[in-house]
């Protein structure tokens, strides 16, 4: 029996997911910079924009046999549903118990493993573009200067490092994302991205 192989066809989710990542880095930079205070509309993008839009870029991606792209997205969305929760749970939603229970240590180990899987995918970009590659360097910044705070490692200096790394991936963000849809939308370069470094590949 003659068997068929069927391959769904959709649009490069990239500029998707970097507008999710952008929101919420944008957002969660302002209550970091003291801006903005509290973190109940925070959470409200890290759900939908920083996890969700991502996942579904993550899974477009992966339809795209993008792996790079896949897995980034992917990890990073389940980074924000993650920090929802936490977030959730230290405002007592889940009750105080598991509030009072909280190690904030835990949460530093969490953002030093989420900062190792980076500096590899930061290696990855480098076969992305330079800007995708600029941005990556400032996640590592951002979530080296998070796992500092929560061990409580120079935690002002380290707050102060890891809120001005969120803004400055936040704009950038903002600016792949626009070059990401308009680049596609009309069919030639519009907005620079910075062709790949060529190292790998």
């Amino acid at each position: 029996m003659e068997t068929q192989k069927m391959k769904l066809t959709v649009a490069n989710p990239t500029g998707l997911g970097l507008f999710g990542l952008a929101m919420v880095t944008f957002v969660a930079a302002s209550q970091k910079l003291g801006i903005t205070t509290g973190l109940s509309y925070v959470i409200v993008y890290a759900i939908f924009l920083g996890a969700t839009a991502q996942l579904v870029a993550s899974i477009l991606d992966f339809i795209h046999e993008n792996v790079w792209g896949g897995t980034v997205f992917g990890a990073y969305a389940f980074f924000w549903y993650a920090i929802a929760v936490c977030w959730l749970m230290k405002m007592g939603v889940f009750g105080p118990e598991l509030a009072a229970a909280a190690d904030t240590r835990q949460l530093g180990f969490a953002f030093l493993g989420y900062l190792i899987f980076s500096v590899f995918m930061t290696i990855g970009a480098m076969e992305v573009s330079k800007m995708i590659f600029i941005i990556m360097v400032m996640i590592d910044i951002l979530l080296a200067g998070l796992a500092l705070n929560a061990l409580n490692i120079a935690p002002h200096a380290s707050h102060a490092v890891a809120a001005w790394a969120e803004l400055i991936t936040a704009l950038l963000s903002f600016y792949a994302c626009s070059a990401a849809v308009l680049n596609t939308f009309f069919g030639k370069p519009f907005l620079p991205m910075g062709k790949p470094f060529g190292i790998f590949k």
